[in-house]
């Protein structure tokens, strides 16, 4: 995997460039759809939850918009996770040219919707950071452990990326299959709801959910100023190093068979 990313680094960025650019070519505000979508998102999420719902995370405090911004690195995490896999299916079915005219290094698909997605998770990053700014103030030194809390994620993301464009070629359902996972993923990741509002009984369970976890993680160093706890951020990276690797082999195992079947 990471002799690929070296080999492949400049077609790599431009295949990157391409894709952040490419969204938004022709249209009247250009890049600046990157910055309006996760601002009305926000917006969208605080008047439904926090002003019809009545919904605060902290029963003590009675601020719409310290929900809103929880709420909102919830989706932060969700969105980096649900971009990549929404496309993923469909990845080599929309590229056929690279399959069947030309020598291209088919691997590096799923990094270059990664670097979109995480494009965009800097700009809602940015969006976040300034209602922060305004409405509670700066946030914590730990802010700054983000990168790494969402490691585990990007390898994870990047392995089943790989699996579902493999699987996407010879099983067409699969993206139908992934939408549905996708919607009942966001209601099962605690981006609209505490950890702790998940009954005990099921709540080992539900915490299985890798994108749970990254969710909690993100919100404790980026609202409450907590530290990873170590250990399990090693299982946590373990785990996506582990998911990636399975991705990719299985990804390789099976592109021998792509032209025949597109």
């Amino acid at each position: 995997m990471a002799r690929s990313v070296w080999r492949n680094r400049h077609l790599l960025a431009s295949l990157t460039r391409r894709e952040v650019v490419g969204r938004y070519r022709g249209s009247m505000l250009g890049m600046l759809w990157s910055f309006f979508n996760p601002l009305f998102m926000l917006a969208v999420y605080t008047f439904a939850f926090g002003v019809i719902f009545q919904a605060r995370w902290n029963a003590a405090s009675d601020s719409t918009m310290e929900f809103a911004v929880v709420l909102f690195v919830g989706l932060l995490v969700f969105n980096l996770f649900a971009e990549c896999i929404s496309r993923a299916p469909n990845l080599i079915l929309s590229n056929v040219s690279y399959v069947k005219k030309v020598v291209f290094p088919l691997e590096i698909l799923p990094y270059v919707i990664l670097g979109g997605a995480l494009f965009h998770l800097l700009i809602s990053f940015a969006v976040w950071l300034l209602f922060h700014l305004v409405f509670i103030g700066w946030p914590p030194v730990t802010a700054l452990l983000l990168p790494l809390v969402l490691l585990p994620l990007v390898l994870f993301t990047l392995g089943v990326s790989w699996l579902l464009a493999a699987l996407g070629v010879y099983l067409r359902d699969v993206g139908h299959v992934v939408g549905v996972a996708i919607l009942a993923l966001m209601f099962l990741s605690a981006i609209f709801y505490p950890v702790e509002a998940i009954p005990e009984a099921i709540r080992g369970y539900m915490m299985l959910n890798p994108l749970l976890y990254v969710i909690e993680q993100a919100r404790q160093v980026l609202m409450w100023g907590n530290l990873p706890i170590m250990w399990h951020w090693i299982l946590a990276l373990a785990g996506g190093a582990l998911a990636a690797w399975g991705g990719f082999a299985v990804f390789q195992r099976t592109r021998k068979g792509f032209a025949d079947v597109l």
